[in-house]
């Protein structure tokens, strides 16, 4: 049954057993059950990653449903993390997926990510962004950063000391408010999300390392900037 379920992308010509058996034995965290959360999450959990950590403290709420694709009406005002592991779970009975109902704080990240072997930045807000970069340092683990706004979007790997960390980047937390969101847009940045850490667990293809897309959903353009670390940055400057 197994070999059925992933016999598409095992015809993938790197795409080895080995590499679904990397997948089977990962645990990934995804901070945030958002926009980028849901379509992340939804690829991870149908490729086979084994154990996906997907964390938030909101509610679901009718404005989130353009976006917001692991949810349906009647979840309205149900913990969104606890929506998104039964709706994970009937898509691949296989997997684990644990709820994580908590706010990302400096004091809670380390327990919010456990053993985990990736983050996957699916925030709406720099300052969990921050706790979770550092974790990742920390921990010595990959952190896959990505935002949007509009129609666009972003998306790099940190990986330091191989690559810069998000604060080398965003040294300050930038102004924000609501953030306008075209649903797909979220669809799009999410999928990649997904599918950089699907490269990073098994090792194939080239992932965004040192490396930053842009994505320019209302013109259909993308550009890949070249992103250097800070040697003075608080965070990751002495590795």
């Amino acid at each position: 049954m197994e070999e059925n379920r992933y016999s598409r992308q095992l015809l993938i010509s790197d795409w080895s057993g080995e590499c679904q058996e990397n997948l089977a034995r990962a645990t990934v965290f995804i901070a945030g059950a958002g926009g980028l959360g849901s379509s992340t999450a939804f690829y991870l959990a149908a490729s086979g990653v084994g154990t996906i950590r997907i964390c938030d403290d909101g509610d679901l709420e009718l404005s989130n449903l353009n976006r917001q694709i692991l949810y349906q009406e009647s979840d309205i005002a149900a913990p969104k993390v606890i929506a998104a592991a039964e709706r994970l779970k009937s898509l691949n009975s296989t997997i684990n997926v644990v709820p994580v109902l908590k706010r990302i704080t400096d004091a809670t990240v380390d327990d919010c990510v456990g053993e985990s072997d990736l983050i996957i930045d699916c925030l709406d807000n720099f300052t969990a962004r921050y706790c979770c970069n550092a974790a990742a340092v920390r921990k010595g683990i990959p952190f896959i950063h990505a935002g949007i706004s509009g129609f666009s979007g972003q998306l790099t790997c940190f990986s330091p000391p191989e690559t810069p960390c998000l604060s080398c980047i965003f040294p300050e937390v930038p102004d924000s408010g609501i953030v306008p969101v075209a649903g797909p847009a979220a669809g799009v940045i999410g999928s990649l999300e997904a599918m950089e850490g699907i490269k990073l667990l098994c090792g194939i293809g080239n992932p965004l390392k040192g490396r930053l897309l842009v994505w320019e959903g209302d013109v259909q353009r993308t550009e890949i900037i070249d992103i250097a670390r800070d040697p003075e940055c608080p965070v990751c400057g002495s590795l």
